[in-house]
């Protein structure tokens, strides 16, 4: 795109903004609408899939570090594909052909998962799109597979009644190949916008938000263009941004997308919104976003935990750390009974398949959520969320260390006329005491003084044995256990 035709679309992109409802200010964008469905939907699918699905060496980060001398990456490249210079991170695009990618297979993969939503990443850091553009040739409907990936996504994850949104990452991709200038490789000057590499200038402090080189006014407005670009051609329900927005140089840029981002949805008659990190967003903008953790109590605004089926790695890799899928539905219901939503990341294989643990694990997920879905979806938090000695670490980057839950560890959600109580770990012997429904003979009430109607296990097709008793709820099954997570249902007269 030449001058001429960023200065159109800039007008375009204001005159959109000036119809409003939404000013490029804070104080106008927190008068958007939460999506009712978000929060309800509860469960959706990150998925991570590029060019670095090719080597699938480490992580997703490749594409830095085979450019950061010294690091494993940067030595493996060498040994495995040759030096920089002569194999760089861009002679990977005719590798990445995509041969087996279904689209339709995908989708009804993640409906079985018992999925409600689906956020394939639309541009990584990497600067390479999965999605038709006009603003770059470097992208999958032009190069590699040659097919709009991000599209054909879009048309199957909505034909199996999924929502979809996108994320981008092109924030990161000023620094983000920087380290090819250090040394001898295919990174070098002169790069001009649309390059594949372009800016990749020095990294210096990514935490730091007024960090130097600032970003430029070309590569903010290719930002904002590509972003809206994004949002017209795809329309998602929701945005996803990662880290690196935060940058004081981004506010400007940033307000004015999330203006057009919410008018266009009051054009197209939905609510949109925006999850984002860091407070990269002024608070009630959009959706909170805690990356690999969590809150430890409940919260009174919807927000969205994002984490990986695997713990070192949002990409295929051939060396992935699987998590335990009672670890997953553990982190997924303590999140929920806190108002929150939990977007599970895979992902693919270069040719477009899921390796068959991958698989394994989205289906026992979905089996799970095919008996206890009713604790979760369209759900609202308790007045008080859980139970028990095992507390939950507040913070990012948490999640890699799996609690060690007790019987005891119950977490709560309610839905219609019923209180559930998720048991996080099921005693073998069958009976468990949830103290929050004891009874009180002082002038305080108990924690419930209601009337209790019928108590029941989902997924137990023996008749449940209960009592209220000093120290509590006693629900007893028998012949009945589960490694995963027991939901009792307490229904309320």
């Amino acid at each position: 795109m030449n001058g001429t035709s960023d200065s159109i679309r800039l007008k375009e992109i204001d005159q959109v903004i000036s119809q409003g409802p939404f000013r490029a200010d804070w104080d106008s964008l927190a008068h958007h609408h939460m999506p009712e469905w978000f929060s309800k939907a509860k469960f959706g699918i990150f998925i991570h899939w590029g060019l670095y699905s090719v080597p699938a060496y480490r992580n997703e980060w490749y594409s830095r570090n085979m450019y950061l001398q010294g690091s494993p990456e940067f030595r493996y490249h060498v040994e495995t594909y040759g030096p920089q210079n002569q194999f760089g991170y861009k002679d990977f695009i005719p590798l990445f052909r995509a041969e087996k990618f279904n689209a339709q297979e995908w989708a009804a993969l993640f409906r079985k998962a018992g999925a409600r939503y689906i956020f394939p990443v639309a541009e990584h850091h990497d600067g390479f799109q999965m999605y038709r553009s006009e603003l770059s040739h470097f992208n999958a409907y032009e190069m590699g597979p040659k097919r709009d990936i991000l599209g054909e996504l879009k048309q199957a994850a909505e034909s199996a009644g999924l929502v979809f949104c996108t994320s981008s990452h092109r924030a990161e991709h000023w620094f983000f190949m920087g380290h090819g200038k250090e040394f001898p490789s295919d990174i070098h000057e002169p790069l001009h916008r649309g390059d594949f590499y372009w800016p990749a200038m020095p990294e210096g402090d990514p935490e730091n938000l007024h960090s130097r080189p600032y970003p430029s006014e070309e590569f903010l407005t290719d930002w904002l263009l590509r972003t809206c670009e994004l949002i017209d051609r795809y329309q998602p329900r929701l945005l996803y941004f990662d880290w690196w927005i935060q940058h004081e140089a981004f506010k400007p840029y940033l307000k004015k997308l999330v203006a057009y981002y919410y008018n266009r949805g009051t054009q197209w008659g939905v609510d949109t919104a925006i999850c984002y990190k860091h407070d990269a967003m002024m608070f009630g903008t959009g959706i909170v976003e805690m990356e690999r953790g969590g809150f430890a109590q409940t919260q009174p605004f919807a927000w969205q935990t994002d984490t990986a089926i695997a713990k070192n790695s949002w990409c295929y890799t051939d060396s992935l750390d699987y998590k335990e899928v009672r670890d997953i539905l553990c982190g997924l219901v303590d999140t929920v009974s806190k108002n929150g939503n939990l977007l599970l990341n895979v992902g693919p294989k270069a040719d477009g398949t899921f390796a068959e643990r991958d698989q394994t694990i989205l289906r026992e997920i979905g089996s799970w959520l095919a008996v206890n879905g009713e604790a979760i979806y369209g759900s609202r938090p308790w007045k008080r969320s859980s139970e028990g000695p095992t507390k939950t670490q507040e913070g990012q980057f948490t999640d890699n260390h799996p609690l060690e839950y007790t019987p005891e560890d119950i977490r709560f959600t309610v839905r219609g006329d019923s209180i559930y109580a998720i048991i996080l770990r099921y005693p073998k012997e069958g009976e468990v005491r949830i103290r929050s429904f004891a009874p009180s003979h002082n002038q305080n009430l108990p924690e419930f003084h209601g009337i209790l109607e019928s108590i029941s296990v989902l997924g137990c097709g023996e008749k449940t044995e209960w009592s209220v008793q000093e120290d509590g709820l006693h629900v007893k099954t028998n012949g009945f256990y589960s490694e995963m997570p027991v939901t009792v249902k307490i229904k309320i007269r």
